[in-house]
């Protein structure tokens, strides 16, 4: 099993961050790990995410779970569980700030031989991070 995550606060409110958080049509605007995206970010719709590193190949997901201005759970990989990727991204209210959590955890029987081809994600997950809290403290 592999796993990257990143945690942030922003200046704001859950509501503000979870409405630059789900609006796909505006992802390439501030999203600087992304060159493209395709679908409607919402429960059980696909999500097809285009990453710079890269930009050529596209990342099937669907979002599993949908709890507004809480939680989200983007999945995708290989059929039967055989490797799953599995991305969270959490809100947590504290005080006037928004802890922001994001973690993506490859698992399945194939995992150990995957997760050996998949590069370090860190640096991308601390750039969304950052690109995420930059957007929502710009635009109070």
């Amino acid at each position: 099993m592999r796993t990257f995550a990143a945690a942030i606060r922003i200046r704001s409110n859950a509501e503000t961050v979870w409405a630059v958080l789900t609006d796909a049509s505006a992802w390439t605007s501030w999203n600087t790990t992304i060159s493209k995206i395709e679908g409607r970010i919402a429960r059980d719709e696909k999500v097809v995410v285009y990453a710079k590193a890269n930009p050529n190949r596209p990342f099937p997901v669907t979002v599993s779970e949908f709890v507004p201005y809480r939680r989200m759970v983007w999945t995708g990989g290989l059929p039967f569980g055989l490797f799953k990727g599995t991305r969270t991204y959490k809100l947590l209210e504290i005080g006037n700030e928004v802890e922001f959590c994001m973690e993506e955890v490859f698992s399945g029987p194939l995992a150990p031989l995957f997760s050996k081809m998949i590069p370090d994600l860190q640096p991308s997950f601390d750039e969304f991070a950052a690109a995420l809290k930059k957007r929502v403290e710009s635009n109070a």
